[in-house]
């Protein structure tokens, strides 16, 4: 007897949309921990807008992978990965700039890696599923807020990475294969020669 497999969409393939997944789930987990007011670990009242705005960056990271995978054009595709990485990018520099205003150390993504084993736990989840179940159980942040705010900049730099060649990839397949524009005017071409 055959299992029901489902096919999901092309994009929840990705390690970059996957990955995309843990930062926008964890970066609600930190904004909500340390740029709520009402939270006891918030370091001041001015992060509000800065929570909103993290919030968002994450969620453009992750949506707009999955949005540009649903387009009809190429163009487009590598349009709304270059938007998804463009957001990530200022996700990670407000993780930079919290850590620099609050006077906590960034770690090299050696020590980062070798220290905060929940880098290790995220990429075994990723790598077991083909895409992601819908409870990945992924590990909560880590206690130490140092340890938290490296977890993410190594992470989102992870990301970027994998981005950044998703987008070298989506180049070189529209070199070869061209775009929708060139597949319509071929089909109008052969329409004409039909009449």
């Amino acid at each position: 007897m055959k299992k029901n497999l489902k096919i999901k969409a092309g994009y929840e393939y990705l390690l970059a949309y996957k990955l995309s997944v843990v930062i926008y789930d964890l970066t609600v987990e930190f904004c909500n921990l340390y740029l709520d007011p009402r939270s006891t670990k918030a370091m001041t009242l001015q992060f509000t807008r800065t929570h909103d705005q993290m919030v968002q960056a994450a969620r453009s990271g992750m949506q707009n992978i999955a949005e540009g995978n649903k387009q009809k054009s190429l163009k487009s595709y590598i349009k709304l990965s270059g938007v998804a990485r463009g957001s990530l990018e200022e996700l990670l520099k407000d993780y930079q700039s919290f850590a620099r205003q609050n006077k906590f150390e960034i770690w090299s993504r050696e020590k980062s890696i070798e220290e905060i084993r929940e880098i290790g736990v995220i990429w075994i989840i990723i790598k077991n599923n083909p895409t992601l179940p819908n409870s990945p159980n992924f590990p909560n942040l880590p206690i130490n807020t140092t340890s938290t705010i490296n977890l993410m900049i190594t992470i989102i730099n992870q990301a970027n990475y994998l981005i950044d060649r998703l987008i070298i990839a989506l180049k070189n397949k529209h070199m070869r294969e061209g775009g929708l524009t060139e597949e319509l005017f071929t089909r109008r071409i052969e329409y004409r020669k039909k009449f």
